[in-house]
């Protein structure tokens, strides 16, 4: 009994401890009651966008740490479909908004960000991996995993919107070494939210509402399961953002028997990012309630006619479907500082889907040696003392490359 207990406080202390929510879609939440409002249980945590000292454009040809880095990655990209250069944008998405743009989400193993249901339908993972391994190559434990997501999520924007989007990443994260499932089902907005639940998580990672109207647009891209639009089907009566009833119709056939089909999220330009969202989001024509709540109040609808091309003039801005790709681009930049690990708080790992063993051991090490501590003589537990310090200089000598 005593060793069972101590295995349950060493499993708390490492934060291997799994919670359980009640499911809905698998996002963690409570089913919404039908005609009510969804009121969001608890709040997202989690860090939001802030100045990172340490992130610069060029971040890598800056004293030659790993010049072609970026020319690396965006090759890896080139060689990717269609489905995969969606999948990756999205992959940078469901990075940044849990634990921070750290690349936790390519770390496997049990009960990690990837085991999660709202990330099981993600892709790309294979492309990181091979910009990764040339990388490796190339240049030896310089460019972090969080960058190699980071560059692709441009590179793939650039591609899929035939180079209307271009934007320059600022680089220098580092790796988490934190993943943990249910922290997916507190930070990433889910497909059911109404206007003012995915205001919030956006909010609460430091982009704004025009921001969230900015980054859905890239819903015009990319395949979706049938399980994450239950609540659409069938379209409710007397609402006005109520799925379109010809695509209702044929999404019911086609979800009816298998609730894990995949379906197109823009039948009009489906492997093209490009303001055909917001044409979607006004005619009803799309697949999630935050994708139709959008028309919910009058600012985010304007926006969402501005981008459509239906509007003139927004807040002192022109062409909107031109302005859009600005915007999506500055928007994107914008997300990629929340959260962002410094030297100090995370590593570069040398494969993306582990933590380094270094990293893995000395955590595990610390645990043991304190709890120990705290049962033996006093001179034995200062030489525990000592010899874990003695660990943690090591671990952060072997760390590579500096901030400098």
């Amino acid at each position: 009994m005593a060793k069972l207990a101590l295995v349950a406080v060493i499993a708390s202390l490492l934060g291997a401890v799994s919670c359980e929510f009640p499911v809905y879609a698998g996002y963690g939440f409570p089913r919404p009651i039908p005609n009510m409002p969804f009121a969001f249980p608890f709040p997202p945590f989690f860090p939001s966008a802030s100045p990172a000292p340490g992130l610069r454009v060029g971040y890598y040809t800056h004293n030659g740490r790993c010049p072609q880095a970026e020319k690396i990655v965006k090759e890896a990209v080139e060689k990717a479909t269609a489905g995969e250069k969606a999948g990756l944008i999205r992959l940078f998405f469901h990075d940044c908004f849990v634990q921070g743009c750290d690349g936790s989400v390519l770390l496997s193993g049990p009960d990690s960000e990837r085991t999660a249901f709202p990330n099981l339908s993600l892709r790309g993972f294979e492309v990181i991996d091979a910009a990764k391994a040339a990388l490796e190559k190339a240049c030896p434990g310089v460019v972090s995993c969080a960058d190699v997501v980071a560059f692709a999520g441009r590179d793939a924007s650039y591609s899929l919107s035939s180079g209307r989007i271009n934007y320059r990443v600022p680089a220098g994260r580092y790796d988490g070494n934190v993943s943990r499932a249910a922290d997916t089902f507190l930070n990433l907005p889910p497909p059911f939210g109404d206007l003012n639940l995915t205001t919030a998580m956006f909010a609460a990672k430091g982009l704004s509402q025009d921001d969230m109207v900015v980054l859905s647009g890239a819903h015009s891209i990319g395949r979706s399961g049938c399980s994450s639009f239950p609540d659409r089907l069938p379209p409710a009566a007397n609402s006005s953002t109520a799925m379109e009833p010809k695509l209702a119709g044929q999404l019911t056939g086609a979800c009816s028997a298998d609730s894990s089909v995949n379906v197109l999220q823009d039948a009009v330009t489906p492997d093209k990012l490009d303001i055909q969202y917001y044409s979607n989001v006004l005619s009803r024509e799309v697949l999630f309630n935050s994708d139709a709540s959008l028309t919910a109040s009058s600012q985010t609808e304007s926006l969402v006619k501005f981008y459509a091309g239906k509007l003139p003039v927004f807040r002192g801005k022109f062409l909107g479907p031109i302005q859009w790709n600005h915007d999506f681009e500055d928007a994107m930049v914008k997300m990629g500082y929340i959260g962002v690990k410094t030297s100090a708080e995370g590593e570069i790992r040398k494969t993306c889907a582990f933590i380094n063993k270094a990293s893995a051991v000395i955590p595990l090490a610390s645990h043991w040696l304190r709890m120990w501590s705290c049962l033996q003589p006093e001179e034995l537990r200062q030489d525990m003392v000592s010899g874990c310090n003695r660990l943690k200089k090591e671990s952060v000598g072997n760390q590579t490359p500096t901030d400098s």
